[in-house]
């Protein structure tokens, strides 16, 4: 009767594993992509070069959930995110492969787990047309979660090993890989729903606090840009203020054509278009992170999650008189941000 109770359990995890293929060969391809991506079709992970995974990394920094102060850190230290993206790639090489191949499936759905995990909350905010990094990053989740039961089924590796009776009769085999899982059927019940529980929650919340999906106006950061100043000082020397680009579609920059400084009476005192920003000193330019703030042909270009201070000298500002003054910064787009600055 065990035997035969043992037969049908196998079976049952074999159909289960089995069903699951598209979704193991969608989701390894998923990750294992971004290996051959950055490596194979193109090098990515070369710093000087147009492309670097670093900055793309970088335009998670704004609006993460959570991990921020982790992202914020690495964009600072360029040589740290450097090592971080190839770790970062190496390990999405090896899980997505291996998932494909339904090699310690199980293990491997961990770290599908930890991956997406890691992309909803660094970018589940992006996305210019739909909610694309939200999606990629909740479904990976779910489907991390249900690989850690199914195991790889009839078409894996781990199938091949099973059928080695050293191997099948090990338990460490499979809570790495596939078989029979040694929990039983009440506490193997409580689990699932309990992480299905939180997975849905995780979706739920996250969608809501990204989006406003669950309730309220829909909202979209990834759609216009948005541009904070700070810091901004005003002396006989010059003009001195940060800018931190937190929104906006992150595959280009905001293109700024125009600098204007007004006094209290709406008087215009300083005044740089685009073909003027377009030649910025790059000596006037503090970038924080590895996404710079830099001169394009036709104004200054600030990436998402870019950070800088621009300091900028002109004779309209020597001798300037005391009062209160307007800091205005103009997109190509038409939108504008301000400061006030007292002097």
């Amino acid at each position: 009767m065990i035997q035969n109770n043992t037969k049908e359990m196998q079976q049952a995890y074999s159909l289960s594993g089995t069903f699951a293929l598209a979704l193991r060969l969608v989701v390894g391809w998923t990750y294992f992509s971004a290996f051959w991506r950055r490596l194979i079709l193109e090098n990515k992970l070369n710093p000087d070069e147009a492309g670097y995974i670093g900055e793309k990394f970088n335009h998670f920094l704004p609006n993460a959930l959570g991990i921020k102060p982790i992202i914020e850190y690495l964009v600072s230290n360029p040589e740290s995110l450097w090592w971080a993206m190839v770790a970062f790639t190496i390990i999405e090489g090896i899980v997505g492969l291996l998932i494909m191949l339904g090699f310690f499936t199980r293990l491997m759905s961990l770290g599908v787990l930890g991956l997406a995990t890691g992309i909803l909350l660094g970018s589940g905010w992006l996305g210019t047309t739909c909610l694309d990094e939200w999606q990629i990053g909740i479904l990976g989740m779910a489907t991390g979660f249900t690989l850690l039961f199914t195991g790889g089924g009839k078409y894996s590796i781990d199938n091949y090993w099973l059928a080695k009776k050293p191997v099948a009769n090990t338990k460490w085999f499979s809570w790495v890989a596939s078989g029979i899982l040694p929990i039983g059927e009440k506490k193997l019940n409580l689990i699932v729903i309990s992480g299905s529980a939180v997975i849905l929650f995780m979706t739920l919340f996250t969608n809501q606090y990204f989006h406003n999906g669950v309730w309220g106006p829909l909202h979209n950061k990834s759609v216009k840009p948005i541009v904070e100043i700070s810091d901004a000082t005003l002396n006989n020397e010059g003009l001195v203020f940060t800018v931190f680009r937190t929104e906006g579609a992150d595959v280009y920059g905001s293109f700024l054509i125009g600098i204007t400084l007004k006094d209290q009476d709406g008087k215009i005192v300083l005044q740089q278009d685009g073909d003027k920003l377009s030649k910025f000193p790059l000596l006037n330019i503090e970038n924080s992170y590895v996404a710079k703030v830099k001169p394009g042909k036709h104004s200054l270009v600030i990436p998402l999650g870019s950070k800088a201070k621009l300091r900028i000298k002109d004779e309209s500002i020597v001798n300037l008189r005391k009062g209160d003054y307007e800091l205005i910064l103009t997109d190509i787009s038409g939108i504008t941000w301000s400061e006030r600055i007292t002097f």
